[in-house]
């Protein structure tokens, strides 16, 4: 199995791996964001140390069932030879209607079959007013013309 593009990453397929995985990531789809990464995959999330496809997946079928109305948008930040940083925002509420803006870095680590090995975030959350979301495009893949995060201010 392979997901191109491949390492050693340039400018352009950085940019193209950071905008597929946050497409991935918007669809909320566990069976098909697990396929992004290699069967022994290792993360650090916050707290929680998900390593295997299965405890990844596990893991994002609980983040996506607790992070309602999820929308996702990552930037790269740097990238060199087989790893890419990104950093990102994302938009959700709680079971009681809270909403929150989290704000994080991810650290990526890639196989040489464009699989990632690694990843390794760091995430806070910021309580926000419904009425200050910025991420309103309908569930799925951000829309080619919605603001990145530099044109939002964040």
């Amino acid at each position: 199995m392979s997901r191109p593009p491949f390492p050693p990453f340039t400018e352009t397929t950085a940019r193209q791996k950071v905008r597929m995985a946050e497409d991935a990531w918007n669809t909320r789809d566990p069976d098909r964001v697990v396929l992004a990464y290699t069967a022994d995959s290792r993360w650090r999330n916050r707290a929680e140390f998900p390593a295997g496809r299965a405890e990844i997946h596990a893991f994002l079928t609980g983040k996506w069932a607790r992070e309602r109305e999820y929308r996702l948008i990552k930037t790269l930040w740097a990238f060199a030879g087989n790893r890419i940083a990104v950093r990102f925002a994302y938009e959700w509420h709680d079971d009681a209607g809270q909403w929150f803006r989290s704000h994080g870095n991810e650290n990526w680590l890639f196989d040489a079959e464009g699989l990632m090995a690694e990843r390794h975030a760091s995430i806070n959350d910021q309580p926000i007013a419904e009425a200050d979301r910025l991420f309103r495009w309908p569930a799925g893949p951000r829309p080619a013309e919605h603001p990145e995060l530099e044109d939002l201010g964040l």
